[in-house]
């Protein structure tokens, strides 16, 4: 490994955080093992992390680690922002800008242009020897942006280099893009969270300005699909993306979908109250386009903590995209009244014929599949159909997911335990009272789930079992005098832990926060899962980075070797734009006024290649 030196550049409150890493030459190894001796010693990582910021002005500030050691050799790293909103390159896109259909700014109702500081995921894609990231934002209507980057070879550092705002007219616009993930063939893999309820009337009308304000034409099974975005580059040409919607995959509160190893196995996470948790194992692999959906059912084991539970997977059976697109549009749409018969509850019974559930929130509702529409109910209505097939629905808040091969473990986190993963609790139905946790945590979680092969599925990547690995540490011990007196969690455990990233071979497990009182400010932590302890929850946990008053960290993700450079890509979203919004900055409009609360869009890092 040829080691950075140790010249590092000024520190940039705010913007670049302590020390830009140099090479003295293009790093990288030969064969790609990070530095290591070809697997015959341990690979190690640590961090020279943070302390919780205490003071008005830390508080205010976006703080990184200064140096990561990487199998005993020091390397100076640090935040970088590439992009924050209102900014612009070479040309007149703005990010973050809002657009109509046809392409048209969006204003708000004093006449400015709706820029919005909700930046959530970011993806590194490389495509021959240039380098893409898609860019999305957790707006209805949404949005997405393309920039091409530029990649330092001598140091690995990125800048943007063109930015275009990505046309999702195709797919009747974006809603409420929250993370996403990169597939193994090198595409980005968005979501669209909190889904229209169609059973609600006007629940999708936030869309109507993408419309020109119609809202007749709006059909809220448009929107709460996985959409895949490939990037097309030839030569120097200006690039072009495809946006796919997969149908088949089912419609949910997608926070993320993860796609395995295998190019089949996809897991998904639903955030909200009373979700599932949901696996799709594709037809072919590298094709999202047709395959089996399968919801999971929680058989606990144990209540105490976090809980724990062996997992039975419930099918929904079989669709492709071509299978379900024909009922979102023309003369075949779908209505919520077209797939299901609607009855009346008696306490918590229903009439016979009906199924009692409770999902989308914890209402309880009584339900009938009309004739025929098993298929259309299985995709359209995910949440609802698998509540009537008896899996589980009472998970609350699930977030990130990822995955460690070595270890062959899936990582989810939950940024609240409680409601329905409560036993007996309020929105619980007691016909189908599958968690039974004996306390609720409000500082959260992340599970630890175990892998296994199923001929029946089709699958070597099938998780069997989950159970707490870390939780949050709820709090009230900061005096008023403290500087974390807001604190309801620990400040040396995690707190609502949210998007997550594994680092591969290091045994690290990287958990960004998105948490309102539990922490003033949000935290991304690394978790050494060497020192994890039941009785200490705070052990192996290095603050990395945190955030600004009021924002949320985000779009936490690992690409271990892009031309011989690590990144760990980390959004800073509306900073304040929650706590402490009404006293500690003006919510000024971009690009006019205070710009402090402009999100930020950038990594951690650049390390040296560890990939194995």
């Amino acid at each position: 490994m040829i080691p950075f030196t140790k010249t590092p550049l000024a520190v940039k409150i705010g913007t670049v955080m302590l020390g830009i890493a140099l090479l003295s030459a293009c790093g990288g190894d030969s064969d790609n093992d990070g530095g290591n001796d070809g697997g015959s010693s341990a690979r190690t990582l640590s961090f020279e992390g943070v302390e919780a910021p205490a003071s008005d002005l830390e508080k205010r500030q976006v703080l990184a680690a200064s140096s990561a050691t990487i199998n005993g050799q020091s390397y100076d790293i640090g935040y970088h922002t590439l992009l924050r909103s209102g900014d612009s390159v070479n040309n007149n896109v703005v990010f973050g800008q809002l657009v109509d259909q046809v392409g048209q700014t969006l204003y708000d109702g004093d006449g400015y242009p709706q820029i919005t500081d909700s930046n959530e995921h970011t993806s590194l894609l490389p495509i021959g020897d240039r380098l893409f990231s898609v860019s999305q934002m957790e707006t209805a209507p949404g949005a997405m942006f393309l920039i091409e980057l530029d990649q330092n070879k001598k140091n690995g550092l990125l800048t943007p280099k063109q930015l275009w705002q990505i046309d999702q007219s195709d797919v009747n616009g974006g809603w409420t893009h929250c993370a996403a993930s990169v597939t193994p063939w090198n595409t980005h893999l968005a979501s669209e969270e909190y889904e229209p309820d169609a059973a609600s009337p006007g629940s999708a009308d936030r869309m109507a300005s993408y419309f020109g304000g119609d809202t007749s034409v709006i059909n809220p099974y448009w929107w709460g699909w996985n959409i895949e975005v490939k990037v097309n580059a030839e030569g120097d040409a200006d690039p072009s993306t495809d946006l796919t919607k997969h149908y088949a995959m089912g419609r949910l509160a997608f926070e993320l979908s993860y796609v395995m190893p295998d190019e089949k196995t996809v897991y998904m996470s639903d955030d909200g109250t009373n979700v599932g948790f949901y696996m799709f194992i594709a037809d072919t692999a590298g094709d999202l386009s047709a395959g089996t959906l399968y919801a999971a059912k929680w058989n606990q084991t144990s209540g105490a903590g976090l809980g724990s539970a062996d997992l039975e997977w419930i099918s929904l059976g079989h669709a492709s995209d071509d299978d379900i697109a024909p009922y979102l549009e023309g003369a075949g749409a779908l209505t919520f009244d077209d797939i299901f018969t609607t009855g009346t509850a008696t306490g918590d019974t229903c009439a016979d014929g009906f199924t009692a559930i409770k999902a989308n929130g914890g209402d309880l509702e009584c339900l009938k599949v009309n004739d025929g529409m098993e298929q259309a109910a299985s995709r359209m209505e995910a949440r609802r159909y698998a509540a009537m097939q008896g899996a589980t629905t009472e998970f609350r808040k699930e977030e990130g997911i990822t995955f460690d091969p070595k270890g062959n473990h899936l990582y989810v986190a939950m940024s609240d335990v409680g409601s329905g993963m409560l036993d007996n609790g309020s929105r619980d139905l007691a016909s189908a009272n599958h968690i039974r946790l004996e306390e609720a945590n409000s500082c959260g979680g992340v599970y630890q789930l175990a892998m296994g092969s199923d001929a029946d599925i089709g699958s070597d990547f099938v998780a069997t079992n989950m159970h707490g690995l870390i939780a949050g540490i709820p709090t009230d011990q900061y005096g008023e005098d403290s500087p974390y007196a807001s604190y309801t969690c620990d400040k040396d455990g995690i707190a609502s832990p949210d998007n997550i990233t594994f680092i591969t071979g290091y045994n690290t497990l990287m958990i960004g926060e998105d948490t309102g009182s539990g922490h003033q400010n949000d935290v991304v932590w690394a978790l050494d899962l060497a020192k994890v302890s039941a009785e200490d929850q705070t052990a192996g946990l290095t603050r990395i980075q945190t955030t600004p008053y009021g924002s949320e960290s985000t779009s936490l993700y690992w690409y271990p070797n892009i031309n011989g450079f690590g990144y760990l890509m980390s959004v800073i979203q509306h900073p304040y734009g929650e706590n402490d919004s009404s006293d500690t900055a003006p919510k000024d409009r971009i690009p006019d006024g205070s710009l402090d609360h402009r999100a930020y869009t950038g990594y951690v890092g650049p390390f040296p290649a560890m990939d194995q």
